[in-house]
């Protein structure tokens, strides 16, 4: 009788947490490369998971090295931040196995990787090089903030919004690495002054004169869609 309570207590708690909780699902093999080629294209991330597996006797050590991040990307003139994200469909042999990686490059001086969080995945962030003041918020609203120095080590957790900006004298880089294969990103400016969102509710939220939010909309966004349906 006491095991059947217990059982019936694991599922509950099962049934209880929500997707959130879990990580991405548990591989049911070794690997699994997906194969690109059985669809006559190249690989697209949304079909991921109904591609086959490429034969294991076909892959070759190169098959599990990737050597996208040696350079930085496309520095962006505003902010001084060039970023180069790796998930399966940049790097194949990372599907199923529930990681990915990136690397951001801040140029010297201010560089700053601006506001953002990963929905999906919990990051840890290395410094390679510079000096690199980091930091997240938590729902509570209290900042979690230091400078970090080459070598060290900072954590921030899931969906918790988070930064990175570089206060040293020379380029920094910092590498960055997710317990999901496709952790995500929401860059709040753009997010929320790109987005389209109604005028009326960011000029009340950010008391900010029509002025001063075309300014912020010029800046982090495309030109607004009317997708709503509350139109002006």
């Amino acid at each position: 009788m006491a095991a059947h309570h217990l059982l019936l207590l694991a599922l509950a708690v099962a049934l209880l947490l929500p997707p959130s909780a879990t990580a991405d699902p548990d591989a049911v093999q070794d690997y699994c490369v997906p194969d690109a080629g059985a669809r006559g294209r190249p690989l697209d991330p949304s079909l991921l998971p109904t591609y086959p597996c490429r034969n294991p006797s076909n892959l070759t050590a190169s098959d599990f090295a990737f050597a996208g991040v040696r350079a930085a990307g496309n520095f962006s003139a505003d902010t001084g931040f060039a970023g180069v994200s790796v998930t399966p469909a940049q790097f194949p042999a990372l599907h199923t196995l529930g990681v990915s990686f990136a690397r951001a490059d801040l140029s010297a001086a201010g560089g700053v990787n601006p506001p953002h969080y990963h929905p999906r995945a919990t990051e840890t962030a290395l410094v390679l090089a510079g000096r690199v003041y980091a930091g997240f918020v938590d729902s509570g609203g209290r900042l979690f903030a230091k400078v970090l120095e080459k070598g060290e080590v900072m954590v921030f957790p899931k969906a918790m919004v988070h930064f990175q900006m570089n206060v040293g004298d020379e380029p920094a880089t910092v590498y960055g690495t997710f317990n999901s294969e496709n952790p995500g990103i929401v860059r709040i400016p753009a997010t929320v002054f790109g987005s389209g969102i109604k005028d009326g509710v960011l000029e009340k939220a950010f008391g900010l004169d029509p002025t001063e939010l075309r300014r912020l909309e010029k800046r982090f966004g495309p030109p607004k869609t009317k997708l709503s349906e509350m139109e002006d």
